[in-house]
């Protein structure tokens, strides 16, 4: 299952309707490993600061918050809604498709956990909706999904209709309610930006990467991945005083702590983390996600989650060497600015060719229109 459309309104700076349209593909005959099923799988958000990349990727996770017990986006929390519109009711609805099934889920809520409105579509047929405050429904259509014998007596305030379903009712795997809790069950968001590894959604353990590391016997294979991306240092896992084990490089003189490394090096760090585990994921968000890197080390990551990786991979990034037909393509590379966010190729008149220079485009303001 991938996700086939995004859209979101009232949502922090997101006053008005903003949609992440994955099935806008163009006729584009190169980098065709940038889709997959018909939909784009690898993607790249541009825009100026403070235009809200990082927010829309915290509005993608948004569902996460209350389906599933995963890491939560407390930062939501903080002036969930939009703070120029009357309307305390954030909305959102995803559109996910597979061989067999589309299905719709949309949802209004007052806070990240708050859910007052929420609806589930499967191949444009409704399986139920429910209004919250008005207690106003649609189950009509319970029975035909095997849903009719859900005891609804325990259901506790606030908490979802979908999610008590899920936890609730022997549902096989292919049911569609069991599909969608599945894809959102491996959303992931992180940013190795700032406040260390931060994350939203994917897992709930909370462990140092150092620990992840030496536990698992990733310590050789580590450094071999950062010398592939020319960190040439060796690495050992080293016991403390305190009988923990720590990543310390090791030097001719003695022995220096993984924490004291560069920002970039750490940012690599985090990534090779993820990296090791995203083989669970369904879909993953990746904020600033070259904010320490050099611009060779970004196409050599870039290359790899368009090669390595099978599930959606969306990214943010100011890095413009990125913007070239050598890696991505038009439909692909997106800006997003106050008014909207739409791909390269839906935002000029211009006919977008292999041939292009889409930094130079970009820097001219070709896409701000």
């Amino acid at each position: 299952m991938r996700l086939k459309r995004f859209e979101v309104r009232n949502y922090k700076n997101f006053k008005d309707t903003f949609v992440m349209d994955f099935s806008k593909v163009g006729t584009y005959n190169f980098n065709k490993e940038c889709l997959c099923d018909g939909l784009i799988k690898n993607a790249i958000i541009y825009g100026k600061n403070a235009v809200g990349k990082s927010n829309f990727g915290r509005a993608v996770l948004d569902i996460t918050n209350h389906l599933v017990d995963k890491a939560k986006d407390f930062r939501s929390s903080i002036a969930y809604t939009n703070a120029d519109e009357d309307s305390k009711e954030a909305w959102f609805r995803y559109t996910f498709v597979d061989d067999k099934d589309e299905i719709v889920y949309e949802y209004k809520k007052t806070s990240s956990v708050q859910v007052v409105f929420e609806s589930l579509e499967v191949n444009q047929e409704l399986v139920f909706s429910y209004d919250y405050q008005k207690n106003i429904g649609d189950f009509d259509n319970f029975k035909k999904y095997g849903l009719s014998t859900l005891n609804w007596r325990f259901l506790e305030e606030g908490i979802s209709f979908l999610r008590y379903m899920a936890n609730n009712l022997t549902l096989d795997d292919e049911h569609p309610v069991m599909k969608l809790m599945c894809f959102v069950e491996g959303m992931l968001w992180f940013c190795s930006l700032g406040n260390g590894n931060e994350y939203i959604g994917f897992s709930l353990r909370i462990e140092s990467i150092s620990e992840y590391i030496i536990r698992n016997g990733y310590v050789h294979e580590l450094e071999a991945f950062l010398r592939n991306h020319d960190v040439n240092e060796h690495l050992e896992a080293v016991t403390e005083i305190n009988g923990q084990r720590n990543l310390y490089f090791k030097h001719t003189k003695g022995y220096v702590p993984f924490s004291s490394a560069s920002s970039g090096t750490n940012a690599l760090l985090a990534f090779y983390y993820w990296y090791k585990q995203l083989r669970k994921a369904t879909f993953v968000f990746i904020d600033e996600f070259d904010a320490f890197y050099h611009f060779e080390l970004s196409e050599q990551l870039v290359r790899l989650s368009i090669h390595q990786l099978d599930m959606q991979v969306i990214l943010t990034s100011h890095n413009t060497n990125l913007l070239t037909n050598r890696i991505l393509r038009p439909d692909c590379c997106f800006i997003l600015t106050k008014d909207r966010l739409s791909s390269f190729s839906e935002a000029t008149a211009r006919r977008l060719k292999e041939e292009n220079n889409l930094e130079r485009l970009y820097m001219g303001g070709e896409f701000d229109g």
